[in-house]
């Protein structure tokens, strides 16, 4: 199935917006690798893509990064399909909940649920699928970091148990402030990666990379699809319309989907970023992340906290990538 690709790019999201553009432009650029797309429901978009592009390297897998137990079966699944080793793990699927916490099956806060814990669990899993020049590309936001004043809750990292277990003064608010703090752990995991991959390279020859983007705002993606009617009128109907005047008015970092899955793919796949690991992008520009992300006990303690709740007693020396340092 896969001999005629040379390798695979494995995109989490990759249904609608953002991740459905980085998909689209991933596939594009690159007709000889096979393209995942991975989400919990099939909206058909990999075989739009294929039609769009007049190929056949765009495939559907099913991934639901709520539950620790189906993202293993995933990686069961994977082993099965014998893809080309994996060049790059996007790992992009994201929620927001706009009113009281939700929690997955695993009893974690859902917005750190899927965008974090889910995907590190997928990580640690694909590792032995990973090419030696592999890439790992997180998204983040720019709403992690305060002195951006995005209008968003500032996020606080007291420790990762708070994030995944927040106090009950936190639950019943407002459940933007669950996004914040996820991509603000997304981002403090992208430096604690690149630590390991280094020494990881240094040992084995490997030439193993973790960015982190931030997309902008980008009007009429599927991000609030939890909000209220009337939110999502005015996301999906009015605002993108509204894109242009916006960047001259609010920001310079609000952008298409289509833009912005550009900036996500060149990180996945350009030659253009090919060696940078450690770094934080908004856009195509690589800038420094919030203070606080740059805190290594805060990083160390998500890492810690990660490796005990995900991983199995057999499998915790693995996933902690110490069999390689």
């Amino acid at each position: 199935m896969s001999s005629k690709f040379q390798r695979s790019v494995l995109i989490t999201g990759g249904t609608i917006g953002l991740g459905y553009q980085g998909a689209l432009a991933i596939a594009r650029e690159c007709p000889t690798y096979q393209v995942i797309i991975a989400s919990r429901t099939d909206n058909g978009a990999a075989e739009t893509i294929n039609r769009l592009l007049g190929q056949n390297n765009v495939q559907f897998m099913k991934l639901d990064l709520s539950s620790l137990s189906q993202v293993r079966s995933f990686a069961t699944d994977w082993e099965t399909k014998n893809f080309p080793p994996l060049y790059s793990l996007v790992c992009n699927a994201a929620l927001q909940f706009p009113g009281a916490a939700e929690y997955t099956e695993d009893g974690i806060e859902m917005t750190f649920g899927v965008s974090h814990v889910g995907h590190a669990l997928l990580f640690s899993l694909l590792r032995p699928y990973l090419a030696s020049t592999a890439r790992v590309v997180i998204t983040a936001s720019g709403t992690h970091d305060p002195a951006q004043k995005t209008g968003m809750p500032n996020p606080f990292y007291h420790s990762a148990e708070e994030l995944a277990h927040p106090l009950p003064k936190y639950t019943h608010g407002n459940g933007r402030q669950h996004y914040t703090n996820a991509k603000l752990a997304n981002v403090m995991y992208m430096y604690a990666l690149h630590r390991r991959f280094m020494k990881i390279n240094e040992k084995t020859g490997n030439h193993w990379t973790v960015t982190t983007l931030c997309p902008g705002l980008m009007f009429g993606t599927g991000l609030i699809r939890n909000a209220s009617k009337i939110e999502q009128f005015l996301w999906y109907k009015i605002a993108p319309w509204l894109t242009s005047l916006a960047r001259i008015l609010v920001s310079p970092n609000i952008h298409t989907p289509r833009e912005s899955g550009g900036a996500l793919a060149k990180l996945a796949v350009s030659s253009d970023v090919e060696g940078i690991s450690g770094a934080y992008f908004e856009g195509k520009k690589e800038i420094k992340s919030s203070q606080d992300s740059y805190d290594e006990d805060k990083q160390e303690d998500l890492w810690k906290w990660t490796i005990e709740t995900v991983a199995r007693d057999e499998e915790k020396l693995s996933f902690s990538l110490q069999d390689l340092m």
